[in-house]
């Protein structure tokens, strides 16, 4: 059997990590408005990372960085942010079955743009799986 390489590692903690978020993020939300709840999460993991980036020592000063670059860390950081707006109200007026598959279909944006704005190719069986996997968060999330 194969090993997995380092970047397949990653993706599949990001996978049980976000797929853990639902459920946490669920139980916690009861009872604590949902901006607040998505405020919470954001200076926590702002936390999390300066520590991280510090003990990594890959402060960089922000002069030297490309403006490019920034700008479109810029722009993912408001997607995130409205993404995390309105998961977490979904989150708080639906069951987190319904709506962390709803949630998936990020993957299939995520494909769709990557071959529109970053020109990949895709086989036709990959472009099966984006059906399959469409297909399959809307029969779980759309009872």
């Amino acid at each position: 059997m194969k090993m997995l390489e380092h970047w397949q590692i990653y993706a599949l903690g990001s996978a049980f990590f976000a797929g853990a978020v639902s459920i946490l993020a669920k139980i916690g939300i009861a009872n604590i408005p949902s901006n607040l709840v998505t405020l919470i999460r954001a200076a926590i993991i702002t936390f999390l990372l300066v520590l991280l980036v510090s003990v990594r020592r890959e402060w960089v000063n922000p002069s030297v960085l490309d403006t490019r670059s920034l700008i479109f860390i810029v722009l993912s950081a408001v997607a995130t942010g409205l993404s995390w707006i309105c998961y977490f109200r979904a989150l708080q007026m639906a069951p987190a079955s319904t709506v962390a598959p709803l949630d998936k279909l990020s993957l299939a944006f995520s494909v769709f743009l990557a071959v529109l704005f970053l020109r990949e190719h895709l086989s036709g069986l990959q472009w099966g799986g984006v059906i399959l996997m469409t297909l399959g968060a809307l029969l779980v999330g759309l009872k």
